[in-house]
């Protein structure tokens, strides 16, 4: 077989696996025009919410755990620090809906490096329910928020999670976040699931007690520097699986500068190469830059037109994203098509940067990803 041959079925496989994906995620993710109704065995659920500072639409996101459709609820709000600014705003939110029960929880509990999970774990323990929700504090949460993570739930189910789509983006770059976030990685997240390899994420993690209680309680997730590669390892231990939500939730964005978007995407990165390397090292060949090198050298081995064949490839695989964002309702825009050609330009560095580190910065803290021991 010849190199040209090669790169023609390289870039035949890569576009079919696009293709598929995407039409993977558009069954999973419908635009939803009617909220799910409470069931009537409804069960009550804790709501645990890990705060650290003021955030881009933060009385938004925040504020909609308290206009849930759902009859019975709490609401944990914990932050590790008494001067943590976004303070303020929670205490005016509580006292503006006496009807939901909350709290303001204030401690750090050290369990690993990752200070999300220590901050996390006070809440886990404070809870007064047996279905648990640790829900980032960037979430916004729908009125069927809790009968979406519940509607999930199978036998086999050890978790339920949701990816998060980004939205109310301002500016280029985070139109650009919104691509990573959207047709990129919801989409992977889907087509992995559809396989049997569903990956928890950390922005909203549905959890019933008793199954983290028997592998060792929260400070279990401990194991890995990020808390959702140990919750799933720790489910597919227990021949269970981690499920997505129909109809994911939203991240509102805001402003985004490149050095913002480039520093969260390496990040996430580092964490994966780590945590599950298998995984990672595909990622190289996940954006539509090598498939677009591979289809042009193939065409110009054959005596045709490079650029019309890289633009033939490049044209395929953006419309099936944008068939896949219009389908779902998500971000997309005259500008959209250059975000995600950025994006895919920055994949390859990103894979680079991930070999090529291992630590970052979160939150203002001064991070390494082989940090995975608890203490």
């Amino acid at each position: 077989m010849t190199v040209a041959q090669c790169a023609a079925g390289f870039c035949f496989i890569m576009t079919t696996v696009q293709v598929v994906s995407t039409t993977i995620a558009r069954y999973r993710c419908p635009e939803r025009k009617t909220p799910l109704a409470a069931p009537a065995d409804a069960p009550p659920v804790s709501i645990v919410r890990p705060v650290c500072g003021l955030e881009n639409y933060a009385e938004e996101t925040l504020g909609s755990s308290f206009h849930l459709d759902y009859p019975d609820y709490e609401v944990l709000f914990c932050a590790a620090r008494a001067d943590d600014p976004v303070l303020p705003l929670l205490k005016r939110l509580i006292d503006a809906n006496p009807g939901v029960p909350a709290r303001i929880l204030i401690g750090d509990d050290w369990i690993n490096a990752n200070p999300k999970l220590n901050n996390v774990a006070k809440g886990w323990h404070a809870a007064a329910h047996d279905w648990i929700v640790m829900a980032d504090s960037n979430v916004l949460m729908p009125g069927d928020y809790l009968q979406r993570l519940l509607a999930a739930w199978r036998p086999d189910t050890g978790l339920v999670c949701s990816t998060p789509i980004g939205s109310h983006p301002d500016g280029f770059w985070a139109d650009v976040e919104c691509g990573f976030l959207n047709s990129l990685q919801a989409r992977w997240q889907y087509a992995a699931e559809a396989i049997g390899l569903g990956f928890a994420q950390g922005k909203t993690m549905l959890w019933r007690r008793d199954i983290l209680e028997s592998a060792g309680g929260i400070t279990a997730l401990g194991a890995e520097i990020a808390e959702d590669a140990a919750a799933t390892k720790l489910v597919r231990r227990k021949g269970l699986r981690v499920r997505l939500v129909d109809s994911p939730f939203e991240q509102p964005l805001g402003r985004r500068k490149l050095s913002e978007v480039w520093s969260r995407q390496t990040r996430w990165a580092r964490l994966r190469r780590v945590t599950f390397p298998m995984f990672f090292l595909p990622e190289i060949l996940s954006g539509s830059l090598l498939s677009l090198l591979a289809g042009a050298y193939a065409a110009w081995a054959n005596g045709y037109d490079p650029i019309l064949a890289g633009l033939l490839v490049w044209v395929i695989w953006l419309a099936a994203e944008v068939q896949l964002a219009l389908s779902a309702g998500w971000r997309f825009t005259w500008t959209s098509p250059f975000a995600w050609m950025i994006r895919d330009l920055m994949l390859p560095l990103i894979f680079v940067s991930a070999l090529a580190a291992d630590d970052f910065v979160w939150r203002g803290n001064e991070m390494d990803v082989k940090e995975s021991k608890q203490t």
